[in-house]
């Protein structure tokens, strides 16, 4: 392929890239972020003169098989050289060390990264992929890599989930461009324009609402640097079809749940007056007890000593029926605990299941080589083009993260894609696991979702006992 074969749009995204030093493509998954990106980085050293140099930051598996595959797809790539930041210390300094025009490093290093540069960048273009994992202003990462973004004369963040669970995330992400020039110098600014406290325990706030019509000016008020698109309105993709399998545990298996429900409430929130204004539930003891009911619902759990005590196999009969009806379909199975993992393993012997590790299970997996591929969201769920092996995906336990979701489901529905994909996710009824099928269909998924849906099952528990 060459740079003739680029859309429309990635040629107005190139363009944007050119036009705007420091500029945001949130693009929806499968639009080629990559390959512009590229294109841009390439016409600027060599048509410009303007750079001489780029820092790709990625996840750790993007760093290692996805953007220099890319620029041997097409022709007009093919001379860019590459070094990845990557393994030993002692390897990671030899690669910084190393002549290349791309420099790719894990979000994962950065802060040794930062640390051994010694106060240099040594970098004019600066290059954040999946830019929404700088979210958090609170993280090391975002510290570390705060001074340094501006010594970049370029900066491009990537990502199509800028605001995955609120528009509170954006302001990290846009800080890298502007330093604060549209949405406030600091988190407090931003807050204050734009949000009011929501829910909060005397001066500590859990969350924020938007103000009305603050969305609509955050939006506009970064228009002019960011640039954001949809899969749906430049791509002819085949159809996306989500088939909610909704699975129901025996009558002895519900009076267990409920009763293992209910203890663990008592014993997590014995004393705590979730009724009064000024409450509101602890985040980690909610967690804990949104991943037992979980757990319960995926028909294993973990005990205090971490040992798996097996409670039920309907989801992996209702896993194998799946299989049975794909006929030899290649299978990505996404699962949620690492007893998930082991027991579908143990289970489907049969399909010589594998999980994704590396490039050789990218590889062989597009090769139609894996009829069963074990994927879990948060390590696989960004960068990788998987739509050459396969076009069935099922959610063996679901995940709080809209992002994750929506990731994971774009490495089949995008770009490539030639088949229906079709999307399983496996729902136990009367379960926990109802309460993240409707986040995700709401929208309304992460920490936030997670405390709502115990919220009532507490009081009610609470009330009654």
């Amino acid at each position: 392929m060459n740079r003739n074969d680029l859309h429309p749009y990635q040629e107005h995204c190139i363009k944007h890239i050119i036009d705007n030093p420091r500029c945001g493509l949130f693009l929806d998954m499968g639009l080629g972020k990559t390959v512009t990106t590229l294109t841009a980085f390439q016409v600027l050293k060599y048509d410009y003169v303007e750079v001489t140099k780029a820092l790709v930051i990625a996840p750790k598996r993007i760093v290692e098989s996805v953007w220099e595959e890319e620029a041997k797809l097409w022709d007009h790539l093919k001379d860019l050289t590459f070094s990845k930041i990557i393994g030993t210390e002692k390897q990671r300094k030899a690669a910084l060390l190393r002549r290349a025009d791309i420099y790719l490093i894990s979000r994962d290093n950065i802060t040794w990264l930062c640390e051994s540069l010694g106060g240099e960048f040594p970098f004019d273009m600066l290059i954040i992929d999946e830019l929404s994992s700088f979210k958090s202003y609170k993280t090391k990462r975002f510290k570390s890599l705060k001074s340094y973004a501006r010594c970049a004369s370029r900066f491009v963040g990537l990502t199509g989930t800028p605001a995955p669970n609120s528009l509170i995330d954006l302001w990290p992400q846009i800080y890298f461009m502007d330093y604060g020039k549209r949405l406030g110098r600091t988190i407090s600014d931003y807050r204050s324009r734009f949000f009011t406290p929501d829910k909060m325990q005397n001066h500590v706030v859990f969350s924020y609402a938007l103000n009305p019509n603050a969305a609509d000016t955050i939006r506009a008020s970064i228009s002019d640097i960011c640039i954001s698109l949809s899969a749906a309105d430049y791509l002819q993709l085949p159809a996306l079809i989500e088939n909610d399998i909704k699975l129901e545990l025996t009558p002895e298996l519900k009076e267990k749940y409920k009763t293992f429900e209910k203890e663990k409430i008592f014993e997590i929130f014995e004393g705590f007056d979730i009724n009064t204004d000024d409450n509101e539930i602890p985040a980690v003891s909610a967690t804990a007890l949104s991943n037992k009911l979980l757990q319960f619902a995926n028909g294993a759990m973990y005990t205090p000593d971490h040992e798996v005590i097996n409670i039920h196999d309907i989801k992996l009969d209702a896993l194998d029926s799946i299989m049975e009806e794909a006929n030899g379909e290649p299978v990505i199975v996404a699962w949620s605990y690492r007893f998930d993992c082991d027991r579908i393993m143990e289970r489907f012997k049969a399909y010589s299941p594998r999980c994704l590790v590396d490039q050789k299970d990218i590889d062989d997996w597009n090769a139609g080589k894996i009829k069963m591929l074990l994927l879990h969201p948060a390590s696989g769920g960004h960068g990788l083009n998987l739509q050459k092996g396969g076009h069935i995906i099922v959610w063996y336990g679901l995940t709080w993260s809209l992002e994750l979701y929506q990731q994971l489901n774009a490495r089949l529905y995008r770009q490539g894609q030639t088949k229906p994909v079709m999307i399983h996710r496996l729902i136990m009824k009367g379960t926990h696991d109802v309460d993240v099928a409707r986040a995700i269909v709401d929208k309304n998924t992460g920490q936030k979702a997670l405390l709502d849906s115990l919220k009532a099952k507490i009081e009610y528990y609470l009330k009654n006992r």
